[in-house]
């Protein structure tokens, strides 16, 4: 009888240490600690506030592990995504320092969607150095980014390759075959970047030049093959003359660059 009570009692000593392991445990998991060490940079929860976690963990605070190290997330859509490459560079403005220019590098495209009013983009992640924290959290940047260079090349307005002569006759199989890329020494294969402008000739009519473009900045674009020379040239609209009051089209006059 002796034995039973005390296998009894010492059972229950058992019992209530598993009680008192447990009640540690509750208890050191009362404080909150941060996961890492940084800057508080939104806090959504005050001194006594009592916090429930469930099947999804409260936000309580928003922690900036290192500000002097940032990333944009820059919103890019789908036709200029296959444009960015890891480690590209990139300069971008901000708001708050309208004549500062801050430099980075491509660090991540992600590959998830985003749509919004039917338009797809992507989050491509610039990193960014900030030694003297002048960023912060939150700004809006204005991104540059260089997707390709080129170095001593022959290079024609945009404006020139979107003229088009009016009320003058033009080739229409020519330029035909200049689209497929068989003059002037286009290839087939070349032929989906090929672009056109047009020069003076000896009677002051416009002249085709069949060209193959390369890389363009918006403004300039980069001549690869075509039978045009440095400083020629070409015509980017068609001008008028004034006589008196009224102005006459002038379909031989042209300005050119």
């Amino acid at each position: 009888m002796a034995e039973a009570q005390l296998l009894n009692i010492t059972s229950q000593v058992k019992q209530k240490e598993t009680l008192l392991r447990q009640a540690q445990i509750d208890l050191q998991r009362t404080y909150i600690r941060a996961p890492v060490t940084g800057t508080v940079v939104n806090r959504a929860v005050s001194r006594g506030q009592t916090v429930a976690a469930s099947l999804q963990a409260p936000t309580l605070f928003t922690i900036a592990q290192d500000l002097t190290l940032m990333q944009v997330e820059a919103s890019v859509v789908e036709a200029d995504v296959s444009r960015f490459q890891i480690g590209q560079p990139v300069t971008f403005t901000v708001d708050a320092y309208p004549g500062g220019l801050f430099r980075g590098t491509v660090k991540q495209v992600r590959k998830a969607p985003q749509t919004v009013q039917n338009v797809v983009s992507y989050v491509v992640v610039i990193a960014t150095a900030n030694p003297d924290e002048l960023l912060l959290p939150g700004m809006t940047a204005n991104l540059q980014v260089v997707v390709a260079t080129r170095e001593g090349v022959l290079k024609v307005p945009n404006t020139a390759l979107r003229f088009r002569p009016t009320g003058q006759p033009l080739d229409e199989e020519r330029a035909a075959r200049v689209a497929q890329g068989e003059v002037t020494g286009i290839h087939s294969e070349e032929a989906r970047a090929s672009g056109r402008v047009f020069v003076l000739g000896l009677k002051g009519q416009p002249v085709l030049i069949p060209l193959k473009v390369g890389i363009t900045d918006g403004r300039m674009t980069e001549v690869m093959v075509g039978n045009l020379t440095e400083g020629e040239p070409v015509i980017i609209e068609p001008t008028t003359q004034r006589s008196g009051t009224n102005a006459v089209s002038s379909l031989l006059k042209f300005r050119l660059w």
